[in-house]
């Protein structure tokens, strides 16, 4: 490389890596299934395990946890070229991305060794009790509460929208401790097994017939104290850093990417208009792999992932809407690119909606005022 220029390209060892993620993802596809948006309708306990046996959970944790102790960038080329294919890694994503790394964060030793080595083997899986049926974008309103009673917690409320419900084996609970103080203040983190007495699962089916959203109830569930993750009350700051995982990866850009490339071999690339639009989304994947890239290095704002996961998912709703343009009255029927076109509203929806993210945005990375309330 010259003096003056910036080198984009690969590593040799990392374009190996690549090419071995390529390779894997291919022999998941021929043995489970190719799975738009992989990282969360991909669900494979199978693979799940031999992501595990390979090392590919937890990369960059460290090795003091049992963790790969590896580079961000050899974890994103690992996990772009498995969502990029549509490799089935939904068992395992939420707990490699949010669970493990906020164990590491705020969990204590004691849970650190009960917890990690069933993540970082594929075997266990979880989810996130997080939002409610009147607490969505607005977590600090959450209702669900947990009493502590002696050495436990006593858990009653309703969870909404809680993604693998039906599967997991624990639930990172979000819960408020107590109503005293600002709302925010009272809210704290629980870990909850999920064949604890008094919770019940109901799955939700969607438009797509995915079943992963679910609904879960807790009724008097006894939760033992030694399982309050961090401090009590003090969940929002955990949370938001926890978000920061959620909302600033490669998943929130690459959802759909399988069937882009599919629609491409079908697209009239000889119509003028047609190749402008794909030059639109292709720049739009660059920016965005960008974007990404820039929170993976830790060269982002504070708090700039709001406006990666903006930009990234509502790139991937227009890929939905040049699928379904390119695949014209086929897309009326049940396949992969109807099933696209009716799933790409949720990609601006989960995670946080794009509206909420601009002000999160506008408010904490640019420090903008709000809007003053005028009343007439």
């Amino acid at each position: 490389m010259s003096a003056g220029t910036l080198e984009f390209a690969w590593s040799p060892e990392l374009v190996a890596l690549q090419a071995e993620a390529h390779e894997v993802a291919d022999a998941a596809i021929a043995a489970h299934g190719q799975h738009d948006d992989a990282w969360i309708n991909g669900y494979s306990r199978v693979f799940s395990r031999e992501l595990g046996r390979r090392g590919w959970i937890g990369m960059t944790w460290p090795t003091e946890v049992g963790g790969g102790g590896r580079s961000v960038l050899e974890r994103f080329v690992v996990t772009e070229a498995l969502i990029d294919k549509g490799a089935p890694i939904a068992a395992s994503w939420f707990a490699d991305r949010q669970m493990g790394p906020t164990l590491i964060a705020y969990g204590t030793p004691e849970q650190q060794r009960d917890f990690l080595p069933g993540i970082l083997a594929g075997e266990t899986g979880w989810c996130i009790g997080m939002s409610e049926p009147d607490a969505g974008s607005d977590l600090a309103s959450l209702a669900t509460r947990a009493v502590r009673d002696g050495d436990h917690y006593v858990v009653d409320g309703q969870k909404i929208w809680t993604s693998f419900g039906e599967t997991a084996d624990y639930c990172y609970l979000i819960c408020r401790t107590s109503s005293e103080g600002p709302r925010h203040a009272g809210i704290s983190e629980l870990i909850v097994p999920m064949d604890t007495p008094g919770v019940t699962v109901r799955p939700i089916e969607d438009m797509t017939t995915n079943r992963h959203f679910c609904e879960v109830f807790f009724d008097g569930v006894r939760v033992p104290a030694a399982n309050l993750v961090g401090e009590e009350g003090g969940s929002f700051r955990q949370t938001m850093r926890q978000l920061e995982h959620e909302r600033g990866g490669v998943d929130r850009l690459l959802s759909n990417r399988a069937l882009y490339l599919e629609a491409l071999g079908r697209a009239d690339t000889a119509d003028p208009l047609v190749r402008q639009e794909v030059a639109r989304l292709e720049t739009g994947y660059r920016i965005g792999r960008l974007l990404v890239l820039r929170e993976v290095l830790g060269q982002a704002p504070r708090q700039f992932s709001a406006a990666t996961k903006a930009f990234c998912t509502e790139h991937e709703q227009r890929v939905a809407d040049f699928v379904a343009r390119t695949w014209g009255m086929d897309a009326t029927l049940w396949g992969r690119a109807a099933r696209g076109a009716c799933y790409a509203p949720a990609y601006t929806i989960m995670g946080g909606t794009s509206l909420i993210l601009r002000n999160i945005l506008g408010e904490r990375t640019l420090g903008l005022p709000r809007e003053p309330v005028v009343t007439r």
